[in-house]
């Protein structure tokens, strides 16, 4: 099955486009005295459960993977968060089969360099699709061409600064954003997912990308929605005006699913909250 397909049958299968980010940061997960990777454990293993006895299951998930490896230590040969992190991806597996994973990891680089951060991805953590970098052009984008695995192109991100570069007007008149769009219609091909990232956060150039990839079959994961701003109802309302496939979008939040109430630690209700945030992603992302 390629990723276009594990797209399709994930989003048919859960009847949503929801995608769950997977960013953690300890100072807000529940107070405890054992190590990060037990407290990491504890913490999803709790959450994946509930959600799948309730049957709330999204159609993507993406770890961002510098939440985790920012926790390591190598020089004291400490790997606690890369070790949460690998036990993140085995519970995912187990409670979520056939939901795609997508490595959040925005790498970027040419030759050598970048086929080892599409090992990295994609051997290494064994996942689905990952994020890439245009920047360098085709020699960043041709390692992580690989059978039957997803790439998301940044195309126009849901940050702030993102109109610094993104939004610049080529010699043709056209925004570069526009620019990267039709380079990733030209990377892609049948058994490799080449999509793009397209922020919840511009509307306009979202509607612009949309419309552009309607008959292309080009996925789109869209961030932003949530804490940064964006909304899911915004989204899906553009893309359906846009005749964009649904089944191709994958709609993320990240903070707002696993700890919404954003600062100090996790509160006792912290679960049901959670549950409440992940339950309306999916009803507005319905398909």
């Amino acid at each position: 099955m390629n990723y276009i397909e594990k797209l399709e049958e994930s989003a048919i299968h859960v009847k949503n486009i929801a995608c769950m980010g997977l960013d953690p940061k300890m100072d807000v997960l529940p107070e405890s005295d054992k190590s990060i990777r037990e407290v990491m454990n504890d913490y999803f293993y709790t959450l994946f459960r509930r959600m799948s006895l309730s049957g709330l299951v999204p159609a993507a998930f993406k770890p961002n993977i510098g939440y985790y490896q920012a926790l390591d230590k190598p020089r004291d040969e400490m790997f606690e968060g890369s070790l949460a992190l690998s036990d993140v991806l085995d519970m995912l597996e187990n409670f979520f089969p056939s939901i795609p994973i997508i490595l959040d990891s925005k790498r970027g680089d040419i030759a050598r360099s970048s086929l080892n951060y599409s090992i990295e991805a994609f051997d290494c953590w064994n996942c689905d699709a990952t994020t890439v970098s245009p920047y360098m052009g085709s020699d960043s984008i041709s390692p992580f061409q690989v059978k039957n695995k997803g790439l998301y192109v940044l195309n126009r991100t849901s940050n702030p600064g993102g109109k610094d570069f993104q939004n610049l007007i080529c010699e043709n008149d056209k925004p570069l954003y526009l620019e990267v769009s039709e380079n990733i219609v030209k990377w892609s091909k049948s058994e490799i997912g080449i999509g793009a990232v397209v922020g919840a956060t511009s509307m306009n150039e979202l509607s612009n990308i949309a419309k552009y990839y309607s008959d292309k079959k080009i996925p789109m994961l869209i961030p932003g929605v949530g804490s940064q701003g964006g909304s899911a109802k915004d989204v899906m309302d553009t893309l359906s005006d846009a005749n964009y496939p649904l089944y191709l979008a994958r709609i993320n939040s990240s903070s707002s699913l696993t700890h919404p109430w954003k600062k100090n630690h996790a509160p006792d209700d912290w679960l049901d909250l959670c549950m409440k945030q992940i339950k309306e992603l999916m009803r507005e992302t319905s398909i």
